[in-house]
């Protein structure tokens, strides 16, 4: 089966006979028409992942008004089904944020909380426009991965983990939050494309685990130090501001900001059950896996 890959300004290093790749701008709703033509499959994974606060309202924009001309021109163009790619983040979590216990599911839902990043809400506003096109007869389902650990950019979004451990930064969190393999997510995304499940989402997890944890096993397969020094709530109030500083002054992009530092204190516990009973055969990589692929594709790429 032929794939058109839709890239925004820089082709992907990746080839394949059955692989056409076509520039567009999703912001464009002519452009985003055009790539929609003779398309029975959508998986649409496009979203603007940022920390840094300069970038707060563009990506919220963006992510949002992407997703909502993808789904109008898939419904324009009678797409057969469309698989959308959203976060753990897009779920209700003010009450895990306030100490509530119990585990996060896809029936948690979104409420308007100071624990919410940006990016959250960019994630969760753009989820809405897929559930608005699918009440208007769009034929899709959609996916809350936790963190994506995986290859990549490794300056850039969650592959960039990978460059911060492997220089190794000292600093700790006893947060938790939610992690799966990029591997595991592309599997659960072509599993759901092929099914006839609809008007549902899914949480996609290997599980939940502390950033300490993720963090010692990535140092561990990379032959570095793994962190050594507790940040506190108020340590990380520090971090996060010298780390503003710092990138400000280096002009480089922020990869710790104020939402992601206090993200990293919270414990967020998400219930992947779900998506496994529709799919008892499934297996999630574990985190040693998963690290260990990274850090091999890691040394390789330096």
């Amino acid at each position: 089966m032929p794939v058109r890959g839709l890239y925004h300004s820089r082709k992907p290093d990746i080839d394949h006979p059955n692989l056409s790749w076509m520039p567009c701008d999703l912001l464009d709703v002519f452009a985003v028409a055009e790539a929609m033509e003779r398309v029975t499959q959508v998986y649409h994974c496009a979203a603007i992942v940022s920390f840094d606060p300069a970038k707060s309202d563009r990506m919220i924009r963006e992510n949002v008004a992407g997703t909502a001309h993808l789904v109008n021109a898939a419904l324009e163009a009678g797409v057969q089904r469309l698989v959308h790619v959203s976060s753990v983040a897009a779920l209700g979590r003010a009450a895990a944020a306030n100490g509530a216990p119990g585990l996060i599911t896809e029936e948690t839902h979104w409420e308007e909380h100071k624990s919410n990043s940006p990016y959250a809400e960019s994630k969760y506003l753009a989820e809405m426009e897929v559930w608005r096109a699918m009440a208007e007869g769009l034929n899709a389902v959609i996916l809350n991965p936790g963190i994506i650990l995986g290859e990549g950019d490794w300056s850039k979004g969650s592959a960039r983990l990978a460059q911060i451990v492997y220089d190794e930064f000292p600093w700790f969190t006893r947060g938790v939050n939610s992690w799966v393999d990029v591997k595991d997510v592309a599997t659960a995304m072509v599993r759901l494309m092929d099914s006839s499940i609809c008007e549902e989402r899914f949480i996609i997890s290997a599980g939940n685990f502390s950033y300490k944890e993720i963090f010692t096993t990535l140092a561990k397969a990379m032959g570095r130090k793994p962190p050594f020094k507790e940040a506190s709530p108020w340590m990380s109030e520090i971090v996060w501001r010298a780390e503003v500083l710092k990138s400000r002054l280096a002009g480089k992009e922020i990869t710790i900001s104020k939402a992601s530092a206090r993200t990293a204190q919270s414990q967020y516990l998400y219930n992947n059950q779900k998506f496994l009973q529709q799919f008892p055969d499934f297996h999630y990589h574990s985190p040693e896996d998963t690290c260990r692929r990274i850090a091999a594709a890691f040394r390789k790429h330096h």
